[in-house]
């Protein structure tokens, strides 16, 4: 029979716990009484052991879109300031991390290219100036918002037009073996340009979904066309451009094939090039691929680069949308994540704009017509993650008692420890972590996540 803990040590700990009850979100916040473990504390625990560490965390963003920029510019200049603090205040969400697209994505106005004439092989026609009506903009007021410089990630949908075996943006086609040396050339311009402005570019993808035929921009890399242009063009020329510094991560796709993208670009020659392997969430929870790819490549960052609920696939139903992004950053961590950048930070009220009307949903939402604003319960249940969760923090031994409770631990660098919890179910959760000889007794209520800051 269990026996009552006693004898206080005189610390507490914090809890945040975030419910969604009756279509309204609840937050709130106590102090849970640390105590000394006793003998018999051993139903519904939660073993911590921070002298066990694993990956060392990079940080927590979003991307800021052409799309992004659009609802951003929408917004009352009161509201944008309430944006920018909600995402990169230090009372809000914390991002430090941000993803954005060489030329244009999906979600941009439409379709366009920073050169686009393929007589000007010296790219003295090379423009930056659509970036500068949208996505510049966004990028500066967040940069200035942000406690931190920003780390930026720059990604490429497709490479121009003429550059490309089908002639188009879109449709997928491929590299051009003609254009290799020249598009990364392009590449290395769009970053030398983005420092110009004064903009930290500190890692790139070399293709977005390179596997992926869209009716949005697009390009196709096998392994093999991905590993020959990463290492005969992308990688020299940027030394060659003095950008030698920029971090290159391969694959930037579904994380079912990872490891095999991984295996196969991977070798003695290009592990040097190669900081890490990002991917997406779309195919499914494959935790398991992040922990061969960690296994296998334990240098290697593994970022999480984007992720969004499709209205293709699903509703607008918050709760669910919230719990899939929780679950998997979660699942992801505890696999050997080391950072996660969400998709669009900002859409419009139709989840665009979207020049193929590929919608999704977004934490925030933006009323063009009123420049009001929605907080998603998305928001909420990543900043559990991204606002306690520090660069440097380093993930930390646990067990857990059951398989309901989904949980992941983390000691940041000043040795606060941050635990979060998620509980799906209907039910309310017991737990009892158990750390270093102390106690601390709570409950995860149901449908709701729950952090506790040791």
């Amino acid at each position: 029979m269990k026996k009552e803990s006693q004898g206080k040590r005189g610390n507490k700990m914090k809890l945040i716990t975030t419910s969604y009850v009756n279509n309204k979100k609840e937050v709130t916040q106590e102090e849970v009484e640390v105590l000394k473990e006793l003998k018999g504390d051993e139903m519904n625990v939660v073993n911590l052991y921070p002298e066990i560490t694993y990956q060392t965390i990079l940080g927590f963003g979003g991307a800021i879109t052409e799309a992004a920029g659009y609802a951003f510019s929408k917004l009352t200049k009161e509201n944008q300031e309430k944006v920018l603090e909600h995402y990169f205040g230090e009372e809000g969400n914390a991002y430090h991390m941000v993803r954005s697209h060489i030329d244009s994505c999906d979600f941009s106005l439409g379709t366009y290219s920073a050169m686009d004439n393929p007589e000007d092989t010296e790219l003295k026609s090379f423009t930056l100036a659509r970036d500068e009506q949208y996505i510049f903009p966004l990028l500066r007021a967040a940069q200035d918002k942000a406690k931190d410089t920003l780390d930026i990630m720059l990604s490429p949908w497709s490479p121009p037009a003429f550059m490309k075996t089908n002639g188009e943006r879109v449709h997928g086609g491929k590299l051009k073996p003609e254009y290799r040396k020249l598009w990364a050339r392009y590449i290395s311009r769009y970053i030398k340009e983005y420092e110009k402005k004064g903009f930290h570019v500190n890692r790139i993808t070399v293709q977005n979904e390179p596997l992926a035929t869209q009716t949005w921009d697009s390009c196709i890399y096998t392994a093999e066309e991905e590993k020959a242009f990463l290492r005969d063009y992308l990688y020299p020329t940027l030394v060659e451009e003095g950008l030698g510094h920029i971090k290159i991560n391969i694959w930037d796709h579904n994380k079912e094939r990872l490891y095999e993208r991984a295996r196969d670009i991977i070798d003695e020659e290009t592990n040097p090039m190669i900081d890490g392997v990002a991917f997406h969430w779309y195919s499914g929870d494959h935790f398991e691929t992040i922990t061969l790819t960690h296994e296998a490549y334990p240098d290697k960052q593994l970022i999480f680069s984007e992720g969004c609920v499709e209205y293709s696939r699903f509703d607008s139903n918050q709760l669910r949308n919230a719990q899939m992004y929780a679950h998997d950053i979660l699942g992801n961590l505890n696999a050997g994540m080391t950072g996660f950048l969400d998709w669009n930070i900002l859409l419009d009220e139709k989840g665009g704009p979207n020049h193929v009307g590929n919608h999704c949903d977004a934490p925030i939402m933006v009323d063009t017509s009123t420049g009001n604003f929605e907080l998603k319960l998305s928001y909420d249940y990543i900043g559990h993650f991204s606002r306690y969760i520090k660069p440097g923090a380093k993930r930390i031994g646990l067990s857990k008692y059951c398989a309901e409770l989904e949980v992941t631990a983390f000691k940041n660098t000043d040795d606060s420890i941050v635990l979060v919890a998620l509980n799906r179910t209907e039910k309310n959760l017991p737990v009892l972590i158990r750390m270093n000889g102390d106690l601390m007794k709570f409950k995860v209520a149901a449908s709701s996540i729950a952090t506790a800051l040791i």
